[in-house]
């Protein structure tokens, strides 16, 4: 019973720490990723669809990003909706691919992006806490129930806060190496 709890907020634990890195891989840096595109949907025959569903998209260099459809015919869907997204440039359409032409980014843009990393790894934190919570809440209750021991719930709840303090460790290193990528020039 303790086991499961326990590996059961492990698991939670590690999901919210999987969010924050997928988060993180939205914030640009001062090499521009495919990944600043990743939220984008372009609707695709009725659907909404992932741009990486309908386009080849590729970082050609550190500021440039390039996607051609796989049907030309979505150029222009493509297009507006890379501009509705508002990350901060203007596609380019050729006619046959559209490209990105990301400027260097700026102090503030920096200071800015790192203020964004901090918000997520906020959340993480948050995230990780109430896990840890709601598994010292199902312990409790077995406590209360009689079905376990005062000790046996002690040395649990000390478990879960071992695995909670290991996992924000873990999540503070992930955040300060995210800020350094960041500001790095």
């Amino acid at each position: 019973m303790l086991n499961e709890i326990n590996s059961e907020c492990e698991e939670n634990m590690q999901g919210s720490y999987e969010h924050m890195i997928r988060d993180f891989k939205t914030l640009r840096t001062g090499k521009v990723t495919t990944q600043v595109l990743d939220n984008i949907k372009v609707d695709y025959y009725g659907a909404p669809t992932g741009l990486d569903q309908v386009a080849s998209v590729l970082a050609i260099d550190a500021t440039t990003i390039s996607v051609s459809p796989w049907e030309k015919n979505l150029l222009s869907d493509i297009e507006s909706a890379i501009s509705k997204a508002n990350i901060g440039v203007n596609p380019n359409n050729d006619g046959e691919v559209i490209k990105l032409f990301f400027p260097p980014m700026t102090v503030d843009q920096r200071k800015e992006a790192v203020k964004q990393s901090k918000g997520m790894g906020e959340n993480a934190k948050v995230s990780i806490r109430n896990d840890r919570k709601k598994a010292n809440d199902k312990i409790k209750k077995l406590e209360k129930d009689k079905e376990i021991t005062a000790d046996e719930s002690k040395a649990s709840q000390d478990k879960i806060q071992k695995t909670t303090d290991g996992f924000i460790a873990k999540l503070e290193e992930t955040l300060r190496a995210k800020e350094t990528d960041i500001m790095t020039v």
